[in-house]
């Protein structure tokens, strides 16, 4: 049995896997927003939200890459994919040749491509962003690693505040949508736990993407080979296999599942293993949706209990604003929109919806906590918009800046001051000047667009329902509003807002 020679094919797997996984999730993690301009790139990389924003040149380049070189999208760029990696190689540490080969359940890939396609048909964003890999890393990041982040974040500035350094500064840390956080614990926990005792098992039999490019993959140029004449049948390479898919026994390899991370020609000490151009009409190859297996493993079967696997549910409790610590001052609460609001540059709802996969990314880029995941069931986990802690500002475009599908297409400042996601409406019942006869015109002061003014209250219709008529109320002008939210978020009424905005089922330009 001679040494083995380092795998370069390996060590540059490992690196480019470590570069991708690393910049997409300090990406996700950025509370400020300046990684941006330096890592967005790799979000944009990724398969389906290429596809989405009809990115062809990247879209194409991925198909074309797994067509010469196999599944190697999904063991270096994709960051569940390497997580799956990561999870799986520390759980192997104590047993390194733990695996062993499985058939593929093709069932649950059909159904799970099936499915994946169906709600992509149908517009059913967030049912897709449930599936795709990207979306699932980038919710785990964003709704438990970013809020822990920023409260590590926020322990440095105070300990910097106290030492009179600017070197860091507080951001807000919330709970944006509880669903959201539930969905991400528990998908969290599921992939952590096939991971762990199965390898890839979420990659080679769940995730959709993973199943089209395995389809591709099975005519793919170059591909991990047995060369049987010095095979000594030790087992080795199926043992070290994470994603289960060697048959050492019939010297065959399932390429649909292979994601060529070459770990199997590192751990094969006779060079019967290599990566190599393979005419795939003679390459020795399993076919997910026909080949038929005498065995099955019953060990594996807990694959599919381990989808039944429940996470804990976090709990979470903003601190109450006081006013100087005498009174307390009641939060705002969302108002019943009839039509919800959507950042300029998402087109219109159909746009937003059919091509969000809410991966979250502009939730945790929005400066003004306008943005937070939806709780309706149609447009579940995807981001909409709402203005109790901010409002939307004119000059901010972060959210259409960083989002990787074209949901939100990039727009400039300027655009951005013309477009009317919505237009405000006017609450008479909340009104500060009919509830309690004081002067406000707080929306007027701070409208951007010059669409709100005030007229005296005797000078309208409600003159004779009130006896003070002297206070002046709104008057909103929908025409030149484009729905900011200025004036709702900052309506002194409480818990309610005197006005708020309604959303457009398509964005109108001035």
């Amino acid at each position: 049995m001679k040494n083995r020679k380092t795998n370069i094919l390996r060590l540059i797997r490992i690196i480019l896997a470590a570069v991708f996984f690393t910049g997409v999730t300090l990406l996700l993690l950025d509370i400020s927003g300046a990684l941006h301009a330096c890592l967005g790139w790799m979000a944009k990389l990724q398969l389906l939200p290429a596809i989405l924003a009809s990115n062809l040149v990247i879209a194409i380049g991925i198909l074309l890459m797994t067509l010469l070189f196999g599944r190697i999208y999904c063991s270096t760029i994709c960051p569940l994919g390497v997580y799956q990696d990561v999870v799986s190689h520390i759980s192997s540490r104590k047993n390194k040749r733990r695996f062993s080969f499985t058939p593929s359940r093709s069932w649950l890939r059909a159904t799970m491509l099936i499915a994946f396609i169906a709600a992509s048909v149908v517009g059913l964003g967030w049912l897709v962003g449930l599936l795709a890999p990207y979306a699932n890393w980038a919710r785990i990041v964003t709704e438990i690693f970013q809020p822990l982040y920023a409260l590590v974040n926020n322990f440095f500035a105070w300990i910097a505040g106290r030492a009179g350094s600017y070197a860091f500064y507080s951001s807000d840390v919330w709970l944006k949508s509880l669903p959201a956080l539930i969905f991400a614990v528990l998908m969290f926990g599921l992939i952590t736990f096939l991971s762990w005792k199965h390898g890839r098992a979420w990659c080679g039999n769940i995730c959709p993407v993973g199943t089209v490019l395995g389809l591709i993959s099975e005519f793919s140029l170059f591909k991990p080979t047995i060369d049987t004449d010095k095979c000594v049948d030790c087992g080795l390479c199926g043992k070290s296999c994470k994603a289960s898919c060697i048959d050492t026994k019939n010297h065959a390899i399932d390429y649909s599942r292979c994601v060529s991370c070459f770990d199997c020609i590192d751990s094969c000490h006779t060079g019967a293993l290599k990566y190599r151009l393979t005419p795939w009409r003679k390459a020795k190859t399993l076919n997910p949706f026909e080949f038929k297996y005498e065995k099955s493993d019953p060990g594996r079967r807990a694959f599919v209990a381990g989808t039944a696997l429940l996470a804990g549910t976090a709990l979470a409790k903003a601190q109450d604003n006081v006013n100087g610590g005498l009174a307390g001052i009641a939060k705002k609460k969302a108002p019943k929109r009839t039509t919800p609001l959507y950042p300029a540059g998402s087109i219109s709802d159909r746009n937003f919806t059919s091509k969000c996969i809410a991966c979250g990314l502009c939730i945790s880029k929005c400066p003004n906590g306008v943005l937070r995941p939806s709780s309706d069931l149609r447009t579940l986990m995807q981001p909409e918009m709402s203005y109790e802690r901010g409002f939307c500002r004119p000059e901010c475009t972060a959210c259409s800046e960083v989002c990787p599908t074209g949901a939100i297409t990039e727009i400039t400042r300027e655009k951005k001051s013309s477009i009317q996601i919505g237009h405000a409406v006017w609450v008479e019942e909340n009104c500060l000047p009919l509830t309690d006869g004081v002067e406000c015109g707080n929306c007027f002061r701070h409208c951007p667009a010059g669409a709100i003014h005030m007229v005296k209250i005797g000078d309208t219709p409600l003159a004779d329902k009130y006896f003070f008529t002297d206070g002046q109320i709104p008057v909103v002008n929908e025409d030149r509003c484009i729905g900011c939210g200025a004036c709702e978020n900052l309506c002194p009424s409480r818990p309610v807002s005197a006005i708020y905005v309604e959303g457009h089922k398509t964005h109108k330009e001035n």
